[in-house]
């Protein structure tokens, strides 16, 4: 008895030095009572060890929780249903972009970098971009050319912004569009996993346009193998994420449709850079040409050279 007395002198003892070092704490009973809010709680376990934590950021993660779960979903006609679309920082961006530059088998895109909160922010900008360069790059590919060649005449092309930015942007939107309307339409031949949501599609064929944007930047240097090298690589990177990335949801219907599926995304993918590449860097666009030489007629008077042939007398 005297020992059990003498114990918890030490721990009352211990207990009363502890809350003259940190005067803003409050002691708790074993028996969970709350403390006052703004107070450390010290709790003394059997072995006489003591445990302190932030009940006020506890309490206040509960309540942020609760209140998220309680407010009512905005209606798609707000701005505050768009907002969430947008509602990401600049680590989220640039790691999704890495995910999508580093593509690699079993590395599913959406489940590791999207996580379920697919985002605008990004395809957004990224399209935006990439419209620019490739109307920027388009334009300076002539004045080199200029240089090279002094007979061609440069004039700004401003409308190759509007066919660039239309472009990119119905690309964009429209084939993750057409693609998960088809893999919607399929979803019951698949079992263990249905297909991706419009919004997350969208994220990862706008995420996948980044690398072409360097891409367009290497096109400027005149060296006509090594930008088509630098247009396989791009497209070889950027269709391989996508394949990744569809795989896990196309690989439980047949062999055909999976084959022919995956087949058009590559070839899709494919024919975007093949028009980039051939419409805003072409060497010599056919409006620069001179006319062609016409053959002035020759008045009936003047005799005619033994070498033309007798059918321009006539004429």
């Amino acid at each position: 008895m005297a020992a059990a007395d003498e114990l918890t002198f030490h721990e009352f003892e211990e207990a009363t030095n502890l809350l003259a070092e940190t005067p803003d704490a409050a002691t708790t009973s074993r028996s969970g009572q709350l403390t006052p809010q703004g107070h450390v709680a010290v709790a003394v376990g059997s072995d006489g060890r003591y445990g302190a934590e932030d009940e006020v950021e506890e309490d206040s993660d509960k309540a942020a929780l609760l209140q998220e779960q309680q407010k009512p979903q905005p209606g798609f006609w707000t701005f505050g249903y768009y907002q969430s679309f947008f509602d990401v920082d600049t680590l989220q961006v640039l790691d999704r972009i890495r995910g999508s530059l580093l593509p690699r088998p079993g590395h599913n895109f959406v489940r590791h970098h999207l996580r379920n909160r697919p985002d605008l922010y990004g395809p957004f900008w990224i399209c935006a971009t990439l419209a620019f360069v490739l109307a920027v790059t388009g334009n300076l590919t002539l004045v080199l050319a200029q240089r090279r060649d002094p007979s061609i005449h440069y004039s700004p092309q401003f409308h190759k912004v509007t066919v660039a930015g239309i472009t990119i942007y119905c690309y964009a939107w429209l084939v993750p569009l057409a693609l998960w309307g088809f893999l919607w339409w399929r979803k019951g031949v698949r079992e263990r996993m249905g297909p991706y949501t419009f919004l997350e599609t969208v994220s990862v064929y706008g995420y996948s346009l980044f690398v072409f944007i360097p891409m367009v930047v290497l096109w400027l240097i005149p060296v006509p193998w090594l930008q088509w090298l630098f247009g396989v690589l791009a497209l070889a990177l950027s269709a391989a994420g996508l394949v990744f990335t569809l795989w896990p949801v196309v690989r439980e219907d047949t062999r055909l449709v999976a084959a022919a599926l995956l087949s058009a995304v590559v070839l899709l993918h494919a024919l975007l850079a093949l028009g980039c590449k051939l419409y805003f860097f072409q060497s010599l666009p056919p409006e620069h040409l001179g006319p062609m030489s016409q053959v002035s007629p020759l008045p009936p008077n003047v005799p005619l050279p033994p070498t033309l042939p007798q059918s321009l007398a006539t004429s």
